[in-house]
């Protein structure tokens, strides 16, 4: 969020009131957005958070390392945030396209997969497998892209050889 005020972009950020980020960093970014022409807006609508946007991104709903407590609670409260069919049209954008960080829960075809899906009974969670598979989905090519991102930052901050 930072990044993208600093860029002077305009940033949606969709998710229930209780993952909203600090006001503090909020009123930061909202701050830093102003200053380069951006614009920060934080809903739980996703009708309202997603209109004319341009790109459409999740990340697991649960990471590495959390504790099996947190799942059931967050399946529950993340629900709704599906990326789907119906969330990409909501855009009225054509040409949006569907980005994420990997790996995703998409299917049941993974050994987490599977697992989530015989505790949970769900078989796509933060995105289903009609999104990421679409042509939308530029999840591979950000994968790759970030390689290389990673490089470009090692050589600028390692300095001169």
């Amino acid at each position: 969020m930072q990044g993208a005020a600093i860029m002077g972009m305009n940033f949606h950020l969709v998710c229930p009131k209780e993952l909203n980020p600090t006001d503090e960093l909020l009123n930061r970014c909202k701050n830093i957005a102003a200053e380069n022409g951006g614009n920060i807006l934080i809903t739980d609508d996703i009708d309202q958070g997603v209109k004319g946007s341009d790109v459409i991104y999740t990340d697991v709903w649960v990471s590495m390392g959390e504790p099996d407590e947190v799942w059931k609670e967050r399946l529950e409260l993340l629900k709704p945030y599906q990326v789907n069919k119906e969330m990409m049209d909501k855009t009225g954008n054509p040409n949006v396209i569907f980005e994420h960080c990997l790996p995703s829960f998409h299917n049941a075809d993974t050994k987490i997969g599977q697992q989530i899906f015989e505790k949970y009974g769900i078989r796509e969670m933060e995105v289903t497998d009609e999104v990421f598979e679409s042509k939308a989905s530029v999840v591979f090519q950000e994968a790759e892209n970030r390689m290389h991102t990673i490089k470009a930052v090692m050589v600028a901050t390692l300095g001169e050889f």
